[in-house]
């Protein structure tokens, strides 16, 4: 999926200090979340990166003050939201960038100086693709083969904190017990209606126990609009307010969504039989049906699965229905 499809709902999750604090305090290292006090975050988001690379994306920063040793400073987060269904493997080369025309605003803008030197940054990878993070960490191990050691202290070093929602199991969602554990719960939800039904009941049961019930209840509705939005539910959202006085309202319509898909299924199945002379119909509404199948296991499609399904004959769609079943990435299912 290309990037900025549906990261501006996280956007908004991370402008509010809750989440980046549930970030950082459930999926970041504990030795350096344990070292952060939360209350004192401040938002800097906005655009620093010149156009080095051609692809869009979202980036959220924050600040928050740091005690080690004795001594309390200010941190810089630099969370990249980065939702593609392929692994970039420039990604180390990438923030490189992105830090460093970070730092050159804060300079332009003169929050700092050369004199006084330049802040600490903690940079942050947040990805939900399809298949798992396999690119380098560091960008010292870019550099191939590695270069000789009186060459070492030469070379580039920055490394970003990874957290791939993806690799984290339902158990390891549930012992966090977060709002946001909550929303990847949702997000890693792929396998159909009865497992997208049983996140949404428990980030529900999360939001109910918040102290703060009534403002996260707001927050989350929206994000989860826009993913049933983004998975192409086809049902109307527009009454649902709040996640916690309309969930039977939302569990109707989510079974109603699953019913209408059944449905439609068998009716193309029906129609695919009749006539020879329907065959490029009954591509399309193959098609179609693996299209949907598709964006409700893996999220918004790449192009290249598009022209894939475009060009496929009656039996590569066919294939491909029964393949899915078992597939667990867009590369697997379409492998040769």
């Amino acid at each position: 999926m290309a990037t900025n499809h549906h990261d501006t709902g996280y956007k908004e999750l991370f402008s509010h200090p809750e989440f980046v604090e549930q970030l950082i305090d459930g999926f970041a290292p504990d030795d350096i979340a344990a070292l952060m006090d939360f209350s004192t975050l401040k938002n800097h988001s906005g655009n620093y990166i010149t156009p080095l690379f051609e692809e869009k994306f979202e980036d959220v920063v924050w600040s928050v003050e740091a005690t080690w040793q004795g001594t309390t400073q200010r941190v810089y987060l630099y969370i990249l939201l980065e939702f593609q269904s392929r692994v970039d493997q420039r990604m180390p080369l990438r923030m490189m960038h992105y830090v460093a025309c970070f730092y050159d605003h804060l300079l332009k803008t003169r929050a700092t100086t050369p004199q006084k030197g330049l802040p600490p940054v903690f940079p942050i990878v947040l990805y939900n693709g399809t298949n798992r993070w396999s690119a380098k960490q560091d960008i010292y191990a870019m550099v191939q083969p590695e270069p000789p050691q009186f060459l070492w202290p030469y070379q580039p070093h920055l490394r970003y904190c990874l957290i791939d929602e993806g690799r984290y199991s339902d158990e390891d969602l549930a012992r966090r017990h977060t709002p946001l554990s909550g929303v990847f719960s949702i997000e890693n939800a792929t396998e159909g209606y009865e497992a997208l039904q049983q996140a949404v009941d428990r980030v529900v049961a999360i939001i109910q126990a918040d102290p703060d019930k009534a403002r996260i209840d707001a927050i989350i509705t929206r994000w989860l609009k826009r993913h049933l939005q983004r998975l192409g539910a086809g049902v109307n959202l527009d009454r649902l307010d709040s996640l916690v006085e309309d969930k039977d309202m939302l569990a109707d319509t989510l079974e109603n969504w699953a019913k209408k898909e059944r449905q439609e299924g068998r009716a193309e199945g029906r129609t695919e039989g009749r006539t020879e002379g329907r065959t490029e119909g009954r591509t399309e509404g193959l098609s179609g049906l693996l299209r949907t199948q598709l964006a409700f296991k893996f999220g918004e499609l790449p192009s290249w699965v598009d022209e894939k399904l475009d060009t496929a004959t009656d039996a590569q769609l066919s294939s491909w229905g029964t393949r899915l079943l078992t597939a667990e990435t867009l590369d697997e299912l379409f492998s040769e």
